[in-house]
């Protein structure tokens, strides 16, 4: 079987894309100097009050990185294209291209539903009048949708622990020497140097990076609401013993903090376990302060409700911090958790390690952030009418203080994903926390780098979905303050 070389019969297309690129990357530095040198363009006022600006050679050049822009978009969209029509038939970038299917199809009704009904859809629905926003939200998206559907292997072309024989350090697109019935025929790109697969092993990674980031940046903002709220709200000897928690925590250094809460010697001591029923407790404390504080004076909806939820929230939370039967499973003591058939689910305690210490490392910021918006929104003249009516102190805080300060903190909510996201793959690149087999990207990255000199292609595609994923949740998080701006 022959190798698969990158655009096959689609190969036609490169001088054009070339030719594109170039045009683009030559309108960008042209565009640059002009805007250093070239005077601004005159603002001109018609006759019927409406303005516009002179063309000249500033709007020629916009107008060639305009469409410089397009013609690279529209060719990186006709490879796509072709690629998911023809298969291996257009290379490697068509064979991962058809592998993707399940999430083009997904992004694409995604944002054909969210698009149809954006008015409907408060922020989330504006997002779509900002491109950035849109691109960024893309960008995210199809990690998102990559990481779930690789979990359920209908991306992955091979085992990502697999090892075959005659394939280490393979460039992308050679085939496999002994090919098994219903066994992918190529190692899309390429193989690492235990003969992994590198493509499965990224998408693998998108899992990882799914599961934890947005999970342990969720549950570090319920600790830093539950108790930056108070803080900011009640002030004095509280706010400032808090505070003094909070800037103990942040004079460490975040990578050393994270060492210490990862290695070994401090996992077997039970410390991270101690941690974690600490910190997801706050989660249950917060949804149990917010359905009081709403439905307070309607006692007879309120107990069933509180009840019910709370009940599947002790569940859950027992179900989080137990394995095996037990909160605590050392050499030296155990303590009880749960009973295993009440378990519904086990964490693997290399994730509930750097989940835990995730949460723990950005508890601290988000609380002084959370603080400093209480601080300013309960002077506001809307949250001295919510005082005169008599309302309760949590009911302002969570309903008068915490919508109005929902910006800023949807904004830092994506930024934070990112910041997540990098402490995940920097962990991995010293192999720290998760194990060493682990397909999560910074484990893959510091694996192929040891051999960059000689072969690029085992850390070059989990770096660029690294850095891919990051650049989305920035322009998300840029697009969603544009759009919460105008509110």
């Amino acid at each position: 079987m022959e190798p698969l070389t990158w655009t096959g019969s689609i190969a036609f297309l490169n001088p054009l894309l070339m030719i594109a690129l170039a045009a683009l990357l030559l309108s960008i530095l042209v565009w640059i100097i002009a805007s250093i040198f070239l005077p601004e363009q005159q603002i001109v006022v018609n006759p019927d009050g409406s303005v516009s600006s002179g063309g000249g050679v500033r709007g020629l050049i916009q107008l060639a990185l305009h469409y410089s822009f397009l013609a690279s978009v529209g060719l990186a969209v006709t490879y796509l294209v072709l690629g998911v029509l023809m298969g291996t038939g257009a290379g490697i970038i068509g064979a991962i291209s058809q592998q993707f299917l399940p999430v083009w199809v997904a992004l694409i009704i995604m944002f054909a539903m969210s698009i149809a009904f954006k008015r409907r859809l408060g922020l989330y629905g504006k997002l779509y009048d900002s491109p950035i926003g849109m691109i960024g939200f893309g960008l995210v998206m199809f990690w998102v949708f990559t990481g779930i559907f690789g979990a359920l292997d209908l991306i992955v072309t091979h085992d990502p622990l697999t090892q075959i024989s005659g394939m280490k350090n393979k460039v992308p697109g050679t085939p496999l020497p002994n090919l098994e019935d219903g066994e992918y025929a190529w190692y899309l790109l390429g193989g690492d140097n235990l003969a992994r697969d590198v493509f499965s092993r990224m998408v693998k990674g998108a899992w990882v990076v799914v599961q934890i980031a947005p999970l342990a940046t969720m549950f570090a903002f319920m600790v830093g609401i539950t108790l930056g709220l108070p803080a900011g709200y009640y002030g004095g000897r509280f706010d400032t013993f808090l505070s003094f928690l909070a800037n103990l925590i942040l004079a460490f250094p975040v990578i050393l903090l994270f060492y210490l809460l990862v290695t070994p010697e401090i996992v077997a001591t039970g410390v991270p376990n101690y941690m974690a029923a600490v910190l997801f407790v706050f989660p249950i404390l917060f949804i149990g302060v917010l359905l009081n504080s709403r439905y307070y004076t309607r006692p007879n909806f309120r107990t069933p409700l509180l009840i019910g939820v709370l009940g599947v929230a002790i569940w859950l939370y027992l179900s989080l911090i137990s394995t095996g039967g037990y909160v605590i499973n050392t050499d030296a003591y155990r303590i009880w958790g749960l009973p295993t058939y009440l378990d519904l689910f086990d964490i693997p305690g290399g994730i509930l390690v750097v989940f835990v210490s995730v949460v723990f490392v950005n508890s601290p910021t988000v609380f002084r952030i959370v603080r400093g918006l209480a601080l300013d929104i309960k002077t506001r003249d809307y949250v001295a009418a919510a005082q005169t009516r008599g309302e309760g102190p949590w009911y302002i805080m969570l309903w008068e203080i915490l919508p109005n300060a929902r910006g800023p903190l949807i904004v830092d909510f994506c930024l934070r994903i990112g910041y997540t996201t990098i402490l995940l793959g920097t962990l991995g690149f010293f192999g720290l926390g998760l194990p060493p087999e682990s397909p999560d990207w910074g484990s893959t990255i510091n694996e192929g780098r040891k051999l960059l000199s000689i072969y690029l292609h085992p850390a070059l595609p989990p770096a660029f979905a690294l850095l891919s994923l990051v650049l989305g949740l920035n322009l998300l998080a840029d697009g969603l303050r544009e759009e919460s701006l105008k509110d």
